[in-house]
């Protein structure tokens, strides 16, 4: 495998020092409005990039090529969906978000309902950002970083890269990341693509090539699908079931009724109420600019397939018999990689090394790591944001702006430390890094989405509706978690993981509705300020109509749908 030259050690040195540079000097810290949310003047290019970027980040990178290279091309549904959601964000919940003026996610919870779910809700959000955004961004700068430097120790280098992130983001603030996002996001763009490009010359014969290898390596049994062969689960036997994005109902990944259910219910939780991606938006300078960012955001994941998952497919053809047994990479069992099937999550890192040439190498190197480090500072942000809002200021709440921006600073440290020492348990939760990613989501969010919608949509959903079933979701949940663990119940065991964030979801529904008509009214207020109503729609209609069609987000919107469509529609 190859390794790097000296001119690629440089092209790394100098953009990370560059980045690093470049984001202190665009810091904006003056106010807490300035350091945690930019001070609001984000305009719909900068916003729509910086949630791409934290979207596809180095985890996501190294998640879909590592899916690819399984055939798990229907990972591609988690991307295009987006656009959906991200359409019903910006027409029923942005609004509200925006024109509430608030910082964060759970603060607006506590407008529509009370104190109680807003502190669980905030506790809930900076658990997962430790547990699956920033380790998930660290763990992979240590997979690269130990290919290139194997005699380094991974803890050593996992400090190295936590505290290149925070160098950054703890003087900097919300700024300072998503300027520096819109970079490593043009950066990671073109260096997929570079990717891509070398991947298909090697291979030859364009796409047409690449599916029919598929079908002839499919055909003689050369591809190992490990559990699925002895379980049971759908395999695919050839290239077009490969690339299909619907799948039967024993597909161990995705079964057709999680592409209909369980996506869009982590989606949602995703975008519209996580605060790792909604506090981008929170900064946009206006409603048009907020919500013709996140369209662009959804824009911009279509092409994620091309040049993101079929990589990984190519890696499959390319290099599934590669020895990397000299990298010396050790698997949960603790023995040590020989091929890339014993470790998928390697398949990006390979394909960088193994196609690159010298110069572009170091630039895509240096991409990645810079994706990893603009994931990895923006959920420090936002968690420092969620930690010093919804917890500091409420404790004290004399305490000044730049005394909250203090406060926000020493979060982000703390931050950095737990988000280190969980990085060593990610493989022993999961084998697969996608599938570590979307397991953690499945248990936490089912309750918080219940929660945003039926507040949103139910006039009689209250505090203590909300409460009691944020509490009942998150007891269910730790169940699950400790049956698999600990095998418990077997039974539940063999639900698939997006069938219990289903369960989940319904199980909160019911709680917080029985629980609401059995309780006190939510206050005249907080309904009025914080449910939708249908004159909100005619309102904004007559607005719209002074804008020229360009700029109404609602033809904007179906125009992103058919392109959507089309795209989408030639997978099926």
């Amino acid at each position: 495998m190859g390794g790097l030259e000296t001119l690629d050690v440089i092209v790394i040195l100098v953009y990370l020092v560059g980045i690093i540079i470049y984001g202190i000097s665009k810091s904006k810290r003056s106010s807490s409005e300035d350091y945690f949310l930019g001070g609001r003047t984000m305009t719909w290019p900068i916003v729509g990039i910086a949630l791409f970027s934290a979207n596809i980040s180095s985890s996501t990178l190294v998640g879909l090529a590592s899916d690819g290279f399984q055939t798990n091309i229907n990972v591609y549904n988690y991307e295009w969906y987006a656009v959906v959601i991200l359409i019903f964000f910006s027409i029923f919940f942005l609004p509200f978000y925006l024109k509430s003026g608030v910082y964060t996610m759970p603060e607006f919870m506590m407008r529509r309902y009370d104190k109680r779910s807003r502190y669980y809700f905030s506790f809930i959000t900076i658990l997962g950002n430790v547990l699956v955004d920033t380790a998930a961004g660290l763990y992979v700068g240590s997979i690269v970083l130990k290919l290139l430097f194997p005699e380094i120790n991974s803890t050593y280098i996992i400090i190295m890269l936590a505290v290149a992130a925070a160098a950054y983001t703890i003087p900097g603030g919300l700024n300072s990341v998503i300027q520096t996002e819109v970079i490593q996001a043009v950066l990671l763009i073109i260096g997929s693509c570079f990717l891509t490009y070398f991947a298909f010359d090697q291979l030859g014969g364009g796409w047409q090539g690449m599916m029919g290898k598929l079908d002839a390596m499919l055909a003689g049994g050369e591809v190992n699908f490990g559990d699925r062969a002895t379980e049971g689960k759908f395999i695919p036997s050839n290239s077009d079931e490969v690339f299909s994005l619907v799948r039967p109902d024993n597909d161990e990944f995705m079964p057709w009724w999680g592409l209909l259910t369980g996506v869009p219910l982590l989606g949602f939780y995703f975008w519209a109420n996580n605060q790792f991606m909604v506090q981008r938006v929170l900064g946009a300078k206006d409603l048009n600019h907020g919500r013709w960012g996140a369209l662009f955001a959804g824009l911009l994941k279509l092409p994620v397939i091309f040049i993101m998952v079929v990589p990984g497919v190519l890696a499959l053809l390319l290099f599934n018999n590669l020895d990397i047994s000299g990298l010396n990479y050790p698997v949960a069992d603790g023995g040590i990689c020989q091929n890339l099937s014993d470790c998928p999550n390697l398949t990006y890192p390979v394909l960088l090394f193994q196609l690159l040439p010298t110069g572009i190498l170091g630039l895509v190197v240096a991409g990645l790591l810079a994706a990893m480090m603009s994931s990895v500072s923006a959920t420090f942000n936002s968690a420092s944001t969620l930690i010093t809002m919804d917890f500091v200021k409420q404790l004290r709440p004399e305490m000044t702006s730049k005394q909250l921006v203090r406060a926000g600073q020493i979060a982000t440290l703390v931050l950095v430390v737990l988000a280190s020492a969980w990085v060593p348990f990610i493989e022993k939760v999961s084998d697969s890094l996608w599938g570590y990613l979307q397991l953690v989501i499945a248990f936490t969010s089912p309750p918080v989405v219940s929660a945003f919608i039926l507040g949103l949509f139910w006039k009689r959903a209250n505090g203590t509706g909300a409460f009691v079933s944020l509490l009942v979701g998150g007891a269910f949940a730790l169940f699950m978690i400790l049956s698999a663990a600990y095998d418990i119940s077997p039974y539940l065991n063999d639900f698939h993981f997006l069938a219990k964030a289903n369960l989940l979801f319904i199980i909160s529904i019911i709680v917080h509705v029985v629980v609401s008509l059995a309780t006190d009214l939510p206050a005249e207020e907080q309904v009025k300020e914080y449910t939708y109503k249908k004159e909100m729609f005619t309102e904004e209609t007559e607005e719209l109509s002074a804008l020229p069609w360009y700029k109404n987000y609602r033809y904007l919107a179906i125009i992103l749908l058919v392109v959507t469509t089309i795209v989408v529609g030639s997978f099926l």
